[in-house]
């Protein structure tokens, strides 16, 4: 095996592997699905900054959705601001001895209601657990979000 063939190899392995591990974040755009309809309801961007991550709503998904509906029931500086562009995940950050992410918020933008998050990578990074709670995660529910890209 010659050395160029040798460098070309480990560059293309370590390129696949970074692909893979920044694939296995929630940082990414994901289509988010009513875990009681089952029904697509919002694309999401979610950043990291600073070892922190949030997430702001892009696009509504679902038929009846109002492109232009703001939040009324918001109770917090989200209140009467547009749905579209406002973040809904807030100080999100990942554990050091998990492949989850926690200890920030996310806001139910229908009902106004901000909940503890608990953000899982699933099947390679293909899919996000996310899980809303109030107190434990035990006393919550989970959505399951699709990556976009």
């Amino acid at each position: 095996m010659t050395k160029t063939f040798a460098a070309l190899t480990l560059t293309a392995l370590t390129l696949f592997a970074g692909a893979a591990l920044a694939q296995a974040t929630p940082v990414g755009v994901w289509k988010s699905i009513d875990d009681k309809t089952k029904t697509e309801r919002a694309q999401i961007r979610i950043t990291e900054s600073g070892g922190v991550l949030s997430g702001k709503i892009e696009k509504l998904l679902a038929a009846d959705a109002k492109q232009d509906a703001v939040c009324d029931k918001c109770t917090d500086d989200r209140k009467g601001k547009p749905i579209i562009g406002m973040e809904i995940l807030r100080g999100v950050k990942k554990d050091a001895d998990e492949p989850v992410w926690e200890g920030g918020t996310i806001l139910d933008a229908a009902e106004g209601k901000v909940y503890k998050v608990k953000l899982t990578p699933v099947d390679g990074g293909k899919k996000l657990d996310v899980r809303g709670y109030v107190g434990m995660p035990m006393l919550g529910r989970t959505q399951t979000w699709i990556r976009i890209e």
